[in-house]
């Protein structure tokens, strides 16, 4: 057997583990986390484990090996089952005098304690989301404090707690709200809050849902001190927490007979057991009129900050025709603002 045989051979059994991961990646979504926390970790994984598959797909491609096809099959298999993880299509923008905007932004306490080395970032999201004019507001990690100006908006319904520091959920709105509350999770500070809204004849309902945080120091010298094995333990435990509070608000989602609008930072991506939950069969207005990789969280750890984590959504009723999807990339927090553009459609 020549050194190149030996060589292959070994890329090939690296090829073979990589492109299992990725096929148990796809599995996991339809397996509750608490049955396997620890292999659930994989969810946050899946875009590199599909650039891998990717690489390795073009090297035996390029070889003319016929072991290309290993790969080949996990990928086309995983857009059959979640659809393209880049979305080629320009985003779509299409005019009606019925549209109005929904943004949603985790804004990280408005910088409170300068994660960000930078002076007035409250100020500046506060200007950045007057300047972008969102109709309705979906704001995780609020903090209700000085310097923080959203009175452009009419109507407002903020959820917080805590002793010395206020911090919670918020939905800003500038159609009336004649109804609001909250799904309360045990032992956390996380939960989700509702508005229902008046646009017109119609009712809307709107969630802001928070699931558990994953608690990931996203700082360089933070992350190279965690040990690995009690970060995986811990984001495990996370997500049977994020199992424990889907089927909480499930339950009082079921309840709602209004047309819907879900927000929120689920912690988890778009290939989890809690995104396939709560999505249903609404519409991820990312998928539908979106573009690029819809990144919403920002690592600031080589490699990883050139991967694409998209944890934050606006999931629509189907009574919604979603004629616009936006991905910001101002770094006023960890996570990046979204927004959709929606209009009822016609019965």
């Amino acid at each position: 057997m020549g050194k190149g045989s030996v060589i292959n051979k070994f890329i090939y059994y690296v090829n073979v583990f990589f492109a299992l991961l990725l096929l148990l990646s796809f599995i996991l979504p339809y397996l509750p986390p608490k049955t396997f926390s620890i292999l659930s970790v994989l969810n946050l994984g899946v875009s590199i484990l599909i650039t891998i598959n990717a690489l390795f797909f073009l090297f035996w491609l390029v070889k003319l090996k016929r072991t290309f096809f290993l790969s080949f099959s996990v990928l086309v298999l995983g857009y059959l089952l979640f659809g393209t993880l880049y979305k080629f299509s320009s985003e779509k923008a299409i005019e009606d005098p019925g549209n109005f905007k929904v943004m949603n932004y985790n804004v990280r306490l408005f910088n409170l304690y300068k994660w960000i080395p930078e002076d007035h970032i409250e100020t500046n999201i506060a200007d950045f989301v007057e300047t972008e004019a969102p109709d309705i507001l979906s704001v995780q990690e609020y903090h209700p404090g000085n310097g923080v100006n959203l009175s452009f908006f009419k109507y407002k319904f903020e959820k917080t707690a805590g002793k010395r520091t206020k911090y919670g959920q918020a939905i800003f709105s500038k159609f009336p709200i004649i109804n609001k509350g909250s799904v309360e999770f045990p032992n956390t500070g996380n939960n989700a809050i509702f508005i229902d809204v008046v646009k017109g004849p119609d009712t809307i309902r709107v969630y802001n849902v928070h699931l558990q945080s994953l608690r990931i120091n996203t700082d360089v010298d933070s992350l190279k001190k965690e040990d690995s094995e009690r970060l995986i333990k811990r984001i495990g435990n996370t997500f049977k927490m994020q199992q424990d509070q889907t089927e909480l608000f499930l339950k009082h989602k079921a309840q709602c007979h209004y047309k819907m609008i879900i927000c929120g930072d689920f912690n988890n991506t778009a290939f989890s057991y809690v995104y396939r939950k709560i999505k249903g069969d609404l519409n991820d207005t990312f998928k539908e009129a979106g573009s690029g990789f819809g990144k919403s969280y920002y690592i600031n750890y080589f490699p990883l900050k050139y991967f694409p984590l998209r944890i934050d959504f606006i999931l629509a009723d189907k009574a919604f025709a979603v004629n616009g999807y936006k991905n910001y990339t101002q770094k006023f927090s960890d996570h990046f603002p979204i927004s959709a553009t929606l209009s009822l459609k016609k019965d």
